[in-house]
């Protein structure tokens, strides 16, 4: 299973390997198509961002298309080696955002446009599934909040249980401990009972002595 997973994954993530790698290497092949994106997105995203952060975002849209293939081609190769897997999914997962928001088809285009560019919207959308998926998977481990969470449980009833054992052991304690003190007390009063007795014996001896 581990094996079919690896394989789908390297299988996955070459796509972003060579998209990204030809966006970083060759940007000029893509210029075209990602002005109308960067026109409308590149305001929305430094409005949202921070002034410190937004101030490095470059406005070229040249250096923002090479700057996105890095991060695929970073992504796409983080995925298939393993080494911070899901991170580089989580980065390709960000990086196919504008790719989604630019194959919208416009209602202006003809009906065979629409529907080719429907086409692509609906692969961007599955690559974008995709990567969000692939963030989230843990390889059949438990994440790590799971096992923050099942550590908070263990503890939690180890305590509880601790605490029903010094209790029980408590309980178990004074009822020996009444036991005892009853036992005590019934031979006490046996003996001062045998006192009694033999203090009046003794008593009607020395009256009997006396009357003799």
């Amino acid at each position: 299973m581990s094996i079919i997973r690896g394989l789908g994954r390297t299988m996955f993530a070459s796509y972003f390997i060579v998209k990204g790698t030809n966006s970083a290497m060759k940007p000029d092949s893509f210029v075209e198509d990602a002005e109308p994106v960067v026109d409308r997105l590149l305001p929305v995203v430094q409005r949202a961002l921070p002034s410190s952060v937004g101030a490095y975002i470059p406005e070229d849209t040249r250096t923002l298309v090479r700057a996105t293939g890095t991060a695929q081609a970073f992504g796409g190769v983080a995925m298939a080696t393993g080494l911070a897997r899901r991170l580089g999914a989580g980065v390709v997962a960000a990086t196919m955002i504008p790719h989604v928001l630019a194959s919208i088809p416009d209602k202006s285009l003809p009906k065979d446009e629409r529907a080719a560019a429907r086409s692509v919207l609906l692969r961007n959308i599955a690559l974008l599934g995709g990567a969000m998926m692939a963030s989230r998977d843990t390889a059949g481990r438990p994440s790590l909040a799971w096992r923050a969470a099942d550590t908070q449980r263990r503890v939690s009833s180890a305590a509880s249980s601790q605490r029903k054992a010094i209790s029980s052991s408590v309980d178990d304690l004074s009822k020996s401990t009444r036991k005892k003190l009853k036992k005590a007390q019934d031979q006490a009063q046996k003996e001062i009972a045998k006192a009694q007795k033999k203090a009046e014996k003794k008593a009607k001896k020395a009256q009997k002595k006396i009357v003799d």
